[in-house]
């Protein structure tokens, strides 16, 4: 009997997934990275505002909004579409989408996006189910990946749901091979949130990981409505520590942003943009883009903190000084400047200061200092920054030694 293309491209499939289950772990892991996410990824995840009430009439809309605000213009990139827009596998095990809500498929959204200058992106699972309920990849990684590359997809968030006793290592390997198999740069995003701790071992597997639970739209660190669900202060206070694991193609990933939410104010927003960009985290909005305010939009749009987060040195800043509810933070960039964060956790306004010396500089150094909020340059650098900070929020400098 003849054997269908898609019945024997099934087989082969199979047959290159039982070889390579010999070698994923330890030999992907050793593998060279895949060069891709030289900087952090930027773009907008479907997930913190539409969760499962996702569909391709609010996708494209997205991507329309990301150029008409300037967001694209601003270095955003990708467009993600999360959880739940899975259909049912076929006959031969290949996933579709959920035809109600992609009636016109995954391929014809993905050219859409390309044709704004935009790439595309897409979720899926290392477990039998993704979170939503929807089907996982395991077991069908090397199909799914060629169905990606095939639909035209440059960036896949692969979760952590219904893995049972899977080992973190062994599965993210074995799609980091299929995707490498695939024919395609693809991006890949590994969302284990840090239970593993993949910054120990993903380097070469993937482009970033995640650190913590899924993030909420909250800024106090008190503020836990789940057990997996983390407020702004406690996102930074875990990942903040995993500094020398970050750098150019395998980042730390905080998780996505909530910024235009409406769960903080505006101060405590700039503070969570500006965290993110001074730990070199991956910047991926999490908004309604289509309907943001103003306030939202400056913010999301500030191209000062933005090229503190792109810096092509690929170092992720840290806390130098920690004084109660005052903090110093700092960021090498390329050409030997410094991004300076001075961040008050408190609920009062209070006066932070650091010096040259704090800063890695000989103390009369010559620099020009910019003010990456107030957007203006500082006169008569004198080796000192001092700024009287808002509650919950921040003052962000650029020095750069003349």
């Amino acid at each position: 009997m003849r054997i269908s293309k898609v019945a024997g491209l099934v087989a082969c499939l199979a047959l290159v997934a039982s070889q390579a289950s010999a070698e994923t772990t330890q030999e992907v892991v050793n593998k060279a990275p895949n060069g891709l996410a030289q900087t952090p990824p930027m773009g907008w995840n479907s997930w913190n505002k539409f969760a499962c009430d996702i569909n391709e009439k609010t996708v494209r809309a997205t991507a329309d909004a990301m150029v008409s605000s300037g967001m694209r213009d601003a270095g955003y990139q990708y467009v993600v579409i999360d959880d739940c827009w899975h259909g049912k596998r076929d006959e031969n095990g290949f996933i579709t989408a959920d035809a109600q809500k992609f009636p016109s498929g995954i391929k014809a959204l993905a050219d859409y996006v390309h044709s704004k200058g935009l790439k595309f992106g897409i979720y899926s699972d290392a477990g039998r189910l993704t979170c939503g309920g929807r089907p996982g990849s395991q077991g069908h990684e090397y199909q799914d990946a060629l169905t990606y590359a095939r639909w035209g997809v440059d960036y896949l968030k692969y979760d952590w749901c219904s893995t049972g006793d899977r080992n973190a290592q062994e599965g993210y390997a074995v799609m980091a091979d299929a995707l490498r198999q695939s024919g395609r740069d693809i991006v890949f995003s590994l969302c284990e949130w840090g239970t593993a701790k993949p910054w120990l071992w993903a380097k070469n597997t993937g482009n970033l990981w995640r650190t913590t639970g899924d993030i909420w739209d909250s800024f106090a660190k008190n503020d836990m409505a789940h057990d997996w669900a983390h407020p702004v202060l406690s996102i930074v206070d875990a990942n903040e520590p995993l500094w020398p694991f970050a750098g150019p193609g395998h980042w730390n990933d905080p998780d996505m942003l909530e910024v235009g939410n409406g769960g903080m104010t505006p101060a405590e927003y700039r503070s969570h943009f500006s965290l993110w960009a001074m730990m070199a985290a991956p910047l991926m909005a999490g908004n309604d883009i289509a309907n943001m305010d103003e306030t939202t939009r400056s913010i999301l749009l500030n191209k000062d903190v933005i090229a503190v987060d792109q810096d092509k040195l690929g170092v992720q800043g840290r806390r130098i000084v920690q004084d109660g509810d005052k903090e110093v933070w700092v960021k090498p960039l390329a050409g030997g400047g410094r991004a300076v964060l001075l961040f008050n956790r408190g609920d009062t306004p209070a006066t932070i200061a650091t010096d040259a010396d704090h800063l890695g500089y000989p103390p009369k150094v010559r620099a020009k200092v910019r003010d990456l909020w107030a957007h203006q340059a500082l006169p008569n650098w004198t080796g000192r920054l001092e700024a009287t900070v808002e509650p919950h929020g921040v003052a962000m400098f650029r020095i750069d030694p003349s």
